[in-house]
């Protein structure tokens, strides 16, 4: 995967200018996610979508333990993957996980709730879910802590077939059966996120 140029921290004035969080996909890519994860639920269940999400979680270890932990937390500039916002180009391994460790806890309690017939306050946003440039190694556990709760929440729901739905910021309307396949689809994207910044660390 093509990676644009390797960074440390910066300041404003040399960091690069990408896209405001929040900015969501292009049009036609956005449609195309949408089908894609359409057939996922479709085709889907929770056995699957509990082995996709730990099949992409020791992938994601697998990485993260092939980079060196002194590069951990340097930025790269990678070029944008597929599903993945403009904003989100210039992180690091740990802010990767950082980023994954609250969508995960966010991802859980959604699940949790509308498998109780509750409706979460609020409402989901990409542009909420940015990880901090400062993180530290504390993340790496806090990120598998993050894994465990979502996998607790899939398997502890009676029904993932849910009344109650929330939305999310590119998909509409889920229940708690689509929060789990979003779940292992999500971590997909990071795990391919992280091995454009590991393989931007070797060059």
């Amino acid at each position: 995967m093509q990676v644009l140029r390797k960074v440390g921290p910066m300041s404003t004035s040399t960091a690069p200018q990408l896209a405001p969080p929040g900015a969501g996909l292009p049009v036609i890519e956005l449609w195309v996610a949408r089908l894609l994860f359409a057939l996922t639920r479709r085709r889907g269940n929770r056995e699957a979508f509990v082995g996709r999400f730990e099949q992409e979680r020791a992938a994601i270890r697998a990485l993260v333990d092939s980079c060196l932990e002194g590069q951990r937390g340097e930025q790269v500039l990678i070029a944008r993957l597929r599903g993945l916002e403009d904003s989100s180009r210039n992180w690091s391994v740990w802010m990767t996980l950082d980023h994954l460790r609250i969508t995960n806890t966010s991802v859980a309690r959604v699940i949790s709730a509308l498998a109780a017939g509750k409706i979460p306050p609020g409402k989901a946003s990409t542009a909420a879910v940015k990880p901090s440039a400062t993180v530290t190694a504390a993340i790496e556990a806090e990120y598998e802590r993050s894994c465990d709760g979502v996998l607790a929440a899939i398997t502890a729901a009676p029904d993932l077939k849910t009344q109650a739905r929330f939305a999310h910021p590119w998909f509409g309307p889920l229940d708690a059966f689509g929060w789990a396949a979003m779940a292992g689809t999500h971590m997909s994207v990071h795990r391919v996120q992280i091995q454009s910044i590991v393989a931007g660390l070797r060059r």
